[in-house]
């Protein structure tokens, strides 16, 4: 499932527009399942100083059918709350952030996850910390470690992350939604009036998310507790 800005209405609310979902066999634990939701599409790295964030006002949840009645029997819920430690400034930081509870980092991010199934609520995490935006290298100097260190245990073999990630879906935007005029084939179109030669020579494909970010919820819980049979 892929939009990337593709639905009209929901992306006048890019803090609620999934743009990717994957589901996959965890490879460091077999008897897992990792789960990836992205959204705010297209986010540009330099997008200061107002980076981007997931939404306070959004409830997201990861919905699991595992009956085929097109209903979720398990859901995992995330609501995100945003924090200013310093209402003096509009920016992001002042200073580097080394850690995740860094002085300098003034507007971050918390959330609490909620399992749903049979009727019952568990949470499943409170307070959670996501990572800073990757801003630079001198407001976030070690940002491979500050993701690592947003990437929660749970209890019950399950851990999660939630925040900003490279987008590693390959899509060409531009030709795409240029009525379909995919680059590899430009040269063959003859729709509109249009010659070959009018469109110009074939071309290799654009990956239009190379380069931009989206927010990732990412959670990995055992297959036993997805499943219609506990197995």
């Amino acid at each position: 499932m892929s939009s990337h800005r593709e639905a009209p209405e929901i992306s006048k609310d890019p803090v609620a527009d999934s743009t990717d979902l994957y589901a996959f066999v965890s490879p460091d634990k077999p008897e897992t399942v990792t789960i990836i939701a992205n959204y705010v599409p297209l986010e540009s790295p330099d997008g200061g100083p107002n980076f981007y964030e997931f939404g306070d006002d959004v409830l997201y949840a990861i919905n699991i059918d595992n009956d085929g009645d097109g209903k979720a029997e398990v859901s995992y819920e995330f609501r995100f709350s945003t924090s200013i430690t310093n209402p003096a400034t509009f920016l992001y930081n002042t200073g580097p952030i080394t850690s995740l509870t860094s002085s300098s980092w003034n507007r971050r991010q918390h959330y609490n996850v909620v399992r749903v199934a049979g009727g019952n609520r568990e949470r499943l995490g409170s307070g959670l910390a996501c990572p800073p935006c990757n801003v630079g290298p001198l407001s976030t100097p070690n940002y491979a470690s500050l993701a690592a260190s947003a990437t929660h245990a749970l209890a019950g073999n399950r851990q999660v992350f939630a925040g900003q990630r490279a987008d590693g879906f390959y899509v060409d935007l531009g030709s795409i939604f240029d009525l379909g005029n995919l680059r590899p084939f430009e040269a063959d179109h003859a729709t509109f009036g249009l010659s070959g030669t009018d469109l110009g020579a074939m071309a290799a494909g654009v990956n239009s998310t190379a380069g931009v970010n989206v927010h990732s919820i990412a959670i990995q819980v055992p297959t036993a507790e997805l499943t219609k049979n506990g197995v």
